[in-house]
Order: C-alpha cells, then structure tokens, then sequence
C-alpha cells in the first residue's frame, strides 16, 4: 500500500484516476481534496480485497487489471455477478448506507492495481460534491442493473446466446478474462465453453 503522493508511479496513477468513470471530469481542486484519502493497492490474481459479510467496506477505482464481484453459498458454491476493468470501479456502498454486511467479495481475477479509500471517507467527500454524487449513484444504479440483466440471462438464454451476448455487451473482456472464470460467469463448463469456441461457435 502506498499513498498516492508517495508512489513512485503516481504522475501516472493521477492520469488513471482522471480517466475513471466516476472522477472524470473532476477539478484539480475536487482531485487535490481527494487524493490524500486515497491509498494505492498492487494485487496478485485471486486476491480478496473485499470479503462477503464484513462491515468494513471501501470504495475502489480499478487503475489495472480485472476484478469481479463473486456471492457464495454456506456450501462454499460461488456465483460470479459481473465483471470490472481498468477505468472502472467496484463498492459495495449500497450495503454500507442501509447499515448491512456486504452481500458479495471482491476478487482480483487478474493482476491487479487499485486505488482506494473507507467508503465513510468517500462518502463524506460525495455529499460535498452533489454532481460527483449524482455520477456514482448512477455507476452504482446501473452495476446492479446490469447483474439483474445478468441473471435473467442466465435462465432466459442458452449456451450459445449467453456467451453471444457477453461478447456484444463486452468484447474487451472476452480474451482478457480466463476461460475457467468466464465459463463459470456463463454458468458453463470451461469444457463446453473450449468446444464452442473450437467449433467456432463463439
């Protein structure tokens, strides 16, 4: 971990976090006041950096690589809910304000660079600035969404129109991710989801 001032990436890092969905567009008044808050984490694949059923939550700006957002069982079956890359972000801050553990853990599926803070202190920031407020509620809003959609998906389509579909939604993933983790986002096989891509179904 290292503060963002401090890091010996961070005139690159600070370009990062302009081009995030949510901080784009800030001021360098808005970006001076947030950027002491934050702190930068370098993860390995399969890194936690966020487990189902805690309180302490944080708020995440993905600078590299790819996580997910992934719910389990008591029997230990996952489920993975979406996927998110670098310009991107990953919260669990609608558990946070209702006062909730969170739902789901957040994994690194790849190497993986964030920038993060306790959601309280993104919060606080978030009610001094309404327009950046509206812009992550909306990011938080259209996330869970696109999990509804997910799901549907998964009980509506067959094999070949889930994987149709998440190559038209996400084209930039589709050779990013591995094929074990997509397979199981797909709620395939790796097997099945290998011979489709052989036969040049996909």
């Amino acid at each position: 971990m290292s503060a963002v001032k401090n890091h010996p990436e961070k005139n690159i890092i600070r370009v990062q976090l302009t081009q995030n969905v949510v901080l784009h567009g800030m001021s360098e008044s808005q970006s001076s006041e947030l950027e002491p808050h934050l702190v930068v984490v370098d993860c390995q694949k399969g890194d936690f950096l966020l487990h189902q059923g805690v309180r302490e939550m944080a708020q995440y700006f993905i600078l590299d690589g790819i996580l997910k957002r992934v719910v389990a069982n008591a029997q230990g079956k996952e489920m993975i809910l979406r996927f998110a890359d670098e310009r991107d972000m990953e919260t669990s801050y609608a558990a946070w304000r209702l006062g909730k553990p969170t739902p789901y853990g957040i994994q690194c599926v790849t190497k993986a660079r964030v920038a993060t803070l306790p959601l309280k202190e993104w919060s606080e920031f978030l009610e001094r600035h309404p327009a950046i407020k509206e812009k992550f509620e909306y990011c938080v809003m259209k996330g869970m969404s696109e999990i509804m959609a997910h799901t549907i998906t998964l009980h509506l389509l067959d094999a070949p129109g889930r994987v149709h579909r998440f190559m038209r939604k996400h084209p930039e993933l589709v050779d990013r991710i591995p094929q074990k983790e997509l397979a199981s986002y797909l709620n395939l096989t790796a097997e099945t989801l290998s011979r489709m891509r052989q036969r040049g179904k996909i």
